[in-house]
């Protein structure tokens, strides 16, 4: 099913300032992109059986997808373009900053060398800067599946970055088989060494899953869907103006939504909660930033001041350090005042 908007976004839309807090890496690549690596380590493959990689019909098919997709990446040099293309990509949607997951979790599950990997990820993110101005933070995630001790890993190594774009961490993957509870522990660990914290929480679990990240101190909620069956949860987010990463086209492909009237976006708009709009995984969801704040439009009647809100949130909820965050907030207002 197909959610991206039905026509190309506006020229409002396209040039107005936006930042990305709900962004996966591997789940940016695009087919293109996978063909290049999958032929520079020697396979001899097809672009179509790439797009096939791509598909899947419910959340536990997409988690395969994009762990198909993820296996693909190798080296260090890989983790280097990919992030590149992704800068690429923000630049041509007028994404001001980014803040990227980058599944750590799955790397170490892979065995792969993090260390020569991160330098990989640096060098892309050095570069995307410098061609594109787009500024861009890491946010590490633990596979939540994988286990309690495995996020320490993930953890610790978010510690070890701090200082090199690092800005927090988060728990993706299966949080029915993998409750926040588990977490605890790790959670007040990243929090003890100043990282930011973040949970995937709601997506596909019942609203005891948001109330369990924010007993984690998690401030941002990644999907938050589940969120409208409790009412009282949605005054707490609302009244503590707790930022919610929406996805929406995400959530209408893997199924978690069931069409796009079921949507809360616009009422959790309405009742005041702090939201920001995001595309998940953009490569697999067939879909843009752009899109999706279109979307929002023609869909749920957002006006272009609603627009300009949410956009602003974007600034409003990132991590960046206050300055920065300042400074961006004034080139949003000139721009959005124009």
């Amino acid at each position: 099913m197909s959610a991206a908007a039905e026509h190309p976004p506006s020229s409002f839309i396209r040039q107005l300032p936006k930042a990305e807090l709900h962004l996966h890496l591997e789940g940016a690549v695009e087919p293109a992109t996978l063909l290049e690596l999958r032929r520079q380590h020697g396979e001899q493959a097809t672009l179509a059986e790439t797009e096939f990689l791509y598909r899947y019909t419910d959340f536990g098919s997409f988690l395969m997808a994009f762990k198909e997709v993820s296996a693909h990446l190798r080296g260090p040099d890989d983790y280097e373009l990919v992030t590149y293309r992704l800068m690429q990509q923000l630049k041509e949607e007028n994404v001001l900053h980014a803040e990227v997951y980058v599944a750590v979790g799955v790397c170490l599950y892979r065995k792969q060398d993090f260390a020569a990997i991160f330098e990989g990820l640096e060098r892309g993110r050095a570069r995307g800067a410098r061609d594109f101005g787009v500024s861009l933070l890491w946010i590490f995630d633990a596979t939540r599946h994988f286990g309690v001790e495995e996020a320490q890993k993930v953890f610790e190594l978010a510690a070890r970055y701090k200082n090199r774009h690092v800005v927090g961490v988060g728990i993706g993957g299966d949080e029915v088989k993998a409750p926040p509870e588990l977490f605890r522990s790790v959670f007040a660990y990243a929090q003890d060494h100043g990282l930011h914290l973040t949970a995937h929480a709601g997506e596909t679990a019942s609203p005891e899953s948001i109330w369990g990240a924010l007993n984690l101190h998690a401030e941002r909620i990644g999907h938050g869907l589940t969120a409208a069956q409790d009412p009282d949860l949605v005054e707490e987010l609302a009244y503590r103006q707790i930022p919610v990463e929406i996805c929406i086209t995400s959530n209408l492909r893997t199924g978690v939504c069931k069409s796009a009237a079921d949507h809360p976006v616009k009422n959790y708009f309405d009742q005041g909660l702090m939201i920001t709009l995001n595309t998940d995984d953009p490569a697999l969801f067939s879909t843009s930033l752009a899109r999706e704040y279109q979307f929002a439009q023609d869909t749920f009647g957002f006006t272009e001041e609603h627009l300009r809100e949410l956009a602003r949130n974007s600034f409003e909820a990132s991590f960046l350090p206050a300055e920065k965050k300042l400074e961006l907030l004034s080139l949003f207002d000139a721009a959005a005042a124009r």
